[in-house]
């Protein structure tokens, strides 16, 4: 097996506890009869043959397709998607200003052409947003992690392909970092 499957995805110890199998044992099942079909035709098979609950059967389909090369990573039907998290020393009400006020974005956002639109929001919960280049979205949501403390979970959407993907998860790992720095001076 690559070592991007084990780095990546669960240990061979986890997917066997969990589902009764080894990676190697999935790849081969799949090998047999899932060649040629549909991500979503093996994973519903894998369910329903095997009674993998559906988050297995995802990370299953997903595995045995990254190791056959059929596809890469942050690749979905859509597009590339990335997600990105941190917690961070604040509450969510502050959070969800710092994204949602142009002027507290400029204090941790890097600057790109164009500006983001906020389709939709759910104050402290979640925010869905067209990004600065008018084709991708963000989905942004908001978690509380204790009495000053929340998590921030950032999903770039529908980027064009791996190397855009990649960028942008570099991007948010840093806005995020500088989001954290922001809130702590």
């Amino acid at each position: 097996m690559k070592q991007e499957i084990q780095r990546k995805y669960p240990s061979g110890k986890a997917v066997h506890k969990s589902t009764g199998k080894k990676w190697e044992e999935w790849f081969s099942i799949i090998d047999s009869v899932g060649k040629g079909m549909e991500h979503k035709d093996i994973a519903s098979y894998l369910h329903k043959e095997f009674q993998v609950t559906g988050w297995w059967s995802q990370m299953i389909t997903v595995a045995y397709e990254k190791e056959k090369g059929l596809r890469e990573n942050y690749q979905r039907p859509d597009g590339y998607s990335i997600s990105v998290s941190k917690v961070i020393e604040a509450p969510v009400s502050t959070l969800y200003r710092q994204c949602e006020n142009k002027e507290m974005q400029d204090k941790w956002l890097s600057k790109y052409d164009g500006n983001m639109i906020i389709r939709k929001s759910n104050p402290n919960k979640s925010m869905r947003i067209t990004w600065a280049d008018g084709k991708t979205n963000l989905e942004i949501n908001f978690y509380h992690r204790g009495e000053s403390k929340s998590q921030i979970v950032v999903q770039h959407n529908k980027l064009s392909d791996n190397r855009q993907a990649e960028k942008m998860n570099l991007y948010w790992r840093h806005s995020l970092e500088r989001l954290s720095q922001s809130l702590r001076s």
